[in-house]
């Protein structure tokens, strides 16, 4: 049988090659809905299916997204990573994903990988500066947007959330609850200072702490963003003598690891022990107690960097504000602050 072309089904829907290319892919200019409506039965009838390989090279460029993350089994990367698949899957594109496992070199790996597919555009979640990711950026000119987090070593379009802000909401709310001070529960020590949400989750921390008076000498422990290196870490900290009142987490799945602990050592949480942490993952609400939280509205950062990422004026130089976009943080009150349940 011979193949079906796409003059096969512009003969067919009687309209021009060109229409029917507007038609799969949907653009760049519009169709009558009518003649849409001839070119999709055409399509249907003839069995016609695209060549997306002879696409990509007419064009230089697929139908795919490229995306890195540090680790999508922890559920904030995974959430992300599915919110992002979505809004591709809106404009027409599939996603590709690639785990850096926090290793700068696996970072550089994908992102060749990816850019020598030819993809339409990277969003890249990096894990803290990288000198060889940026040298590579630069070496193939790409549609870069940064997602979450914004290394100094890269001045890329950059979508985040208000990390500082959300972090001084959650640990102000522990105050109010009447502890003489709050912990916080980090990244580990070599976390880098600049552009590394768990760094500014410290840094709202630490404000909120000096705002209220409260020193944050001696109160900063270190661990990875994980539950399980969470709760090593607090399993320590909580059987010590100078178990804190009250502890800020960076990240949800580190709560969820303290929560673990506390509950292993017979802590009441949060009578003995308030909790709050950052991310509002779905998981957040199934624990035991019911974790306090700052939400990230994810579907709407994942959609601006799908956006921004397929934007022809991407390359446009322009100043750091103008090339950042920041959504607000919100406080998501639940049981293991001390609140009631509502």
């Amino acid at each position: 049988m011979a193949k079906v072309t796409r003059d096969d089904v512009a003969r067919l829907a009687g309209t021009s090659t060109a229409v029917v290319s507007y038609v799969i892919n949907n653009g760049p200019r519009p169709v009558a809905p009518a003649t849409r409506e001839r070119v999709l039965a055409a399509i249907k009838e003839l069995g016609y299916r695209p060549d997306r390989v002879a696409q990509a090279m007419a064009s230089r460029r697929t139908d795919l997204i490229g995306m890195i993350v540090p680790d999508a089994r922890q559920p904030f990367f995974a959430e992300m990573a599915h919110a992002v698949e979505q809004a591709a899957a809106d404009r027409g594109k599939m996603v590709l994903v690639g785990n850096s496992d926090y290793r700068d070199e696996r970072e550089v790996h994908y992102l060749r990988a990816f850019l020598g597919m030819r993809v339409s555009g990277l969003i890249l979640v990096s894990q803290g500066p990288s000198e060889w990711a940026a040298a590579e950026i630069e070496a193939w000119d790409a549609r870069v947007v940064l997602l979450h987090e914004r290394p100094e070593t890269i001045d890329d379009v950059a979508v985040v959330t208000d990390n500082i802000g959300g972090a001084q909401l959650a640990t102000r709310h522990l105050l109010e609850h009447g502890h003489p001070y709050v912990a916080c529960l980090g990244g580990m020590e070599t976390t880098p200072l600049i552009g590394d949400p768990v760094a500014d989750h410290v840094v709202g921390w630490r404000r909120a702490m000096q705002e209220a008076g409260r020193s944050t000498e001696g109160r900063l422990f270190h661990a990875l963003y994980n539950r399980y290196d969470a709760y090593k870490v607090a399993l320590g900290l909580l059987a010590g003598p100078d178990r804190p009142p009250a502890i800020f987490c960076s990240t949800d799945d580190q709560a969820i690891g303290v929560l673990r602990a506390a509950r292993e050592l017979r802590i009441d949480v949060p009578g003995e022990l308030a909790v709050a942490a950052f991310d509002d993952v779905k998981e957040a609400a199934l624990t035991d107690p019911p974790l306090t939280t700052v939400y990230s509205d994810r579907p709407a950062m994942a959609r601006a960097a799908v956006d921004l990422v397929l934007d022809d004026s991407l390359r446009v130089a322009g100043s750091r504000r103008e090339r950042l976009k920041q959504f607000p943080s919100a406080l998501v009150v639940r049981q293991s602050c001390g609140c009631p349940a509502t």
